[in-house]
């Protein structure tokens, strides 16, 4: 009967449109007709699909295709050959698969249907993960995943790079399959997709057992058999039985193993007799039919059956075909007055065509203003990088006792330069809403504790007690981004104590409301230090905004730390307020919602380079790519002092160069260099080293430039000026790495 109605609508909706005698509309009704119905047979066939009735999704698309190329609906074409590519696949018809999926993109790109052609790619790649053929597969998988990445589609993108992982792993590339697996990890939690996450979590948990990594392996073996089981994903309980009883018997457990390894089979073989189930029966309908044509006869003739069955399925007939005339009536008149409004909106455009250019006159100086920003910090930056390298050296030095001040306020300067820069910098980006959320579970109250702690040292100076009074009802675990949390508590924690003497400082966390795991909690920072003006508090968080020129000259200060909490509390969803009176102190409150997490941590293992007497140092090669000289003296120094020694090159291409003919353990690479850059160079050597640590040693602002830097391959990013502290430990975990030692950072 549906099909009977639906058949008769086109037929109707056609009709009607004649009966007008529209001449110059009519061919584009037609067509908009037809579109219906290839919409509609492409929409039937995905539920059989879904319900793995492939013969009958294949007549379906069949019936499409004719309509398709009848209009010559490139779009449309291109989707219905990568469904039947995908259909081939699933019934193990490989190379068929790959020969419908290659016509698809043909037209997929003619039609630039970029996200479909993602799906495509990522379909490719699961047909090569079939025929064992693993390079070509990951080459898919990065096509897939670049363009799902740039259309935000988070869930296909984790799942892509969840597959470009187990490709890595097939080829026995573990090291770079974890990167891989993390990154699934990081993109499905971040966007709550529990079943990417527990299957992510799994295969991770496989590759660090492959890595000797047992604890790792066992811990994310736990998570994402918890999230699969309360899920009941078949499939990836399965994945977490036989995961289990890999790592029981690598602890000689074999009782363990075993009772696993009978679980996996269990559910493994339900699978595969429910597999064989619908592919015996979609055999059966293929027997029975020798072409689509007597299925589609067979199903009408049912449908005409059902349909005469009875009078009143026979009214109900009569009345739906009438419904959809007057339905199809009014989609006339719909059409014909959108017409007349669009000739309306002409008149509008007009007006609105200046509204218009000053918005992308607007929208062009904030993108001049960014890249403005991006280029003087650069600049900046790359003097800085000697100017803090060279002071340092200085004070290690053993100086003058004259020396010694001068040296310290040219640190302190330069430090009050580099922070300007980063403020100026953060509040650019809050202001262009390129700040992102990244929730992770973390310990709250330990966050604190070590916020406080790292402060500490400037409470001292100032003769300031800190006091932290933490609400011990509240749970241990949260769900949230604890780093945008820290630099909150930073500046606030920060700005008291420049504006307090001999005096108290007081950190509070107090549970405000609470529904189920979601929590609203208030932070409190108060001290007893000079306080504000009332006058003064209504400008608090504007951007350069202080108490009044003799404050800043007395205590200095950038005017932007108030301005970056506020950005950062209103991107979590938060608000903040304060109280103050002059001479007495200030109280500082921000309320922010918060998710309980029950998930359990991992303890981190910590590593210094004090430990550097377990590498064998005379085996290390290290080769430094800057165009700077002072920089290349800066670095050479600090790797003198770290007892490595390094090869120097001047730009990009000496670099490719050297690599190809010296096996070295670390690249650091400069960006910005004459001739070909540290991204192009990078690029370059991942094509025959993929195992290489290459570092990016760069000035440029680091977030804007994250993706560019994992394309091109970087092993991890070192900004100047960097400290030296967490120089030596990214540098240590490297090398720890490379000797195959387990390192957690």
């Amino acid at each position: 009967m549906k099909a009977n109605i639906i058949k008769t609508y086109f037929l109707l909706t056609a009709l009607l449109l004649g009966f007008n005698g529209i001449a110059q509309d009519l061919s584009e009704q037609e067509i908009e007709a037809i579109q219906l119905k290839i919409d509609y047979n492409i929409s039937f066939a995905q539920k059989n699909i879904d319900s793995n009735q492939y013969y009958k999704a294949q007549s379906d698309l069949d019936e499409a295709l004719k309509g398709a190329n009848q209009i010559n609906d490139n779009r449309s074409i291109g989707l219905i050959y990568s469904k039947i590519g995908k259909i081939q696949y699933i019934t193990e018809d490989f190379d068929s698969s790959i020969k419908m999926l290659v016509k698809a993109i043909e037209k997929q790109r003619f039609a630039e249907d970029d996200i479909n052609i993602a799906e495509t790619y990522k379909t490719i790649g699961l047909v090569y993960m079939q025929k064992e053929e693993y390079t070509s597969a990951i080459n898919y998988f990065k096509r897939a995943e670049i363009l799902f990445h740039e259309y935000d589609l988070h869930d296909f993108e984790a799942e892509t790079i969840l597959y470009k992982g187990d490709a890595y792993f097939k080829l026995k590339k573990y090291k770079i399959a974890d990167i891989e697996y993390e990154n699934a990890i990081r993109i499905s939690k971040r966007y709550k997709n529990d079943k990417i996450l527990s299957s992510a979590y799994l295969s991770a948990a496989q590759n660090k057992l492959k890595r000797g990594q047992i604890s790792l392996a066992d811990n994310y073996t736990k998570f994402g058999f918890d999230i699969a089981k309360k899920n009941n994903y078949a499939k990836i309980i399965s994945k977490a039985f036989i995961t289990l009883s890999a790592i029981n018997e690598s602890k000689g457990d074999f009782k363990a193993s075993s009772g696993y390894l009978k679980n996996y089979f269990k559910i493994k073989d339900s699978l595969l007799l429910v597999k064989q189930s619908y592919l015996t029966e979609n055999n059966k309908i293929e027997n029975q039919y020798t072409n689509p044509i007597d299925y589609q006869k067979e199903k009408e003739a049912d449908l005409e059956k059902e349909a005469s069955s009875t009078w009143l399925e026979k009214l109900t007939t009569i009345l739906s075909i009438a419904l959809i005339t007057i339905l199809s009536l009014l989609t006339l008149s719909l059409y014909k007055n959108n017409n007349i409004r669009l000739k309306s909106n002409n008149i509008l455009h007009k007006k609105n065509a200046e509204l218009t250019l000053a918005m992308e006159k607007a929208e062009l100086a904030t993108k001049t203003k960014a890249n403005f920003l991006s280029t003087v910090t650069h600049e900046l930056r790359t003097p800085l990088y000697a100017v803090t390298g060279l002071t340092n050296m200085l004070l290690d030095e053993q100086p003058k006792p004259e020396q010694v001040q001068h040296l310290k306020s040219l640190k302190f300067s330069g430090d009050y330069l580099l922070t300007f820069i980063n403020d100026i910098l953060q509040i650019n980006k809050i202001e262009a809403n390129k700040v992102d959320i990244e929730p992770e579970v973390f310990n709250l109250k330990k966050k604190v504790e070590n916020v406080i702690s790292a402060l500490n040292n400037s409470a001292l100076d100032n003769n300031i007690k800190l006091h932290l009074e933490y609400d011990n009802a509240l749970p241990i675990n949260y769900h949230s981004d604890q780093l945008k949390i820290s630099q909150i508590l930073i500046n606030l924690i920060g700005n008291s104590i420049k504006f307090t003497k001999d005096g108290d400082i007081w950190v509070r966390v107090i549970k405000q409301k609470q529904s189920g795991d979601n929590y609203e909690l208030r932070f409190e920072v108060e001290d007893n230090g000079i306080g504000i003006s009332e006058e003064k508090q209504k400008n608090m968080f504007e951007s350069f905004s202080q108490g009044s020129i003799q404050i800043n000259r007395k205590y200095g200060g950038t005017g932007l730390g108030l301005s970056i909490v506020k950005g950062l509390i209103d991107i979590l969803k938060g608000k903040i307020y304060m109280k103050s009176k002059l001479g007495q102190g200030t109280t500082f409150f921000f309320e922010i919602p918060m998710k309980m997490s029950n998930e359990i941590l991992v303890e981190k293992k910590v590593n210094y380079f004090n430990d550097v007497d377990e590498l064998e140092l005379s085996n290390i090669k290290i080769l430094v790519v800057e165009d700077n000289k002072i920089n290349q003296m800066i670095t050479k120094k600090i790797l003198n002092k770290m007892k490595l020694y390094c090869d120097v090159v001047d730009n990009g291409e000496e670099a490719v160069d050297k690599v190809k003919t010296t096996n070295y353990d670390v690249v650091l690479m400069d960006i910005h260099m004459p001739g070909i850059s540290g991204i192009e160079a990078t690029t370059i050597i991942r094509t025959f080293d993929k195992e290489l640590t290459i570092f990016a040693l760069t000035a440029v602002t680091i977030e804007d430039k994250m993706q560019e830097f994992d394309e091109a391959g970087f092993t991890d990013i070192i900004p100047k000026p960097f400290k030296q502290e967490d120089f030596e430990k990214k540098l240590f975990n490297a090398l720890m790495i490379s000797e195959n030692k387990e390192v957690i950072s």
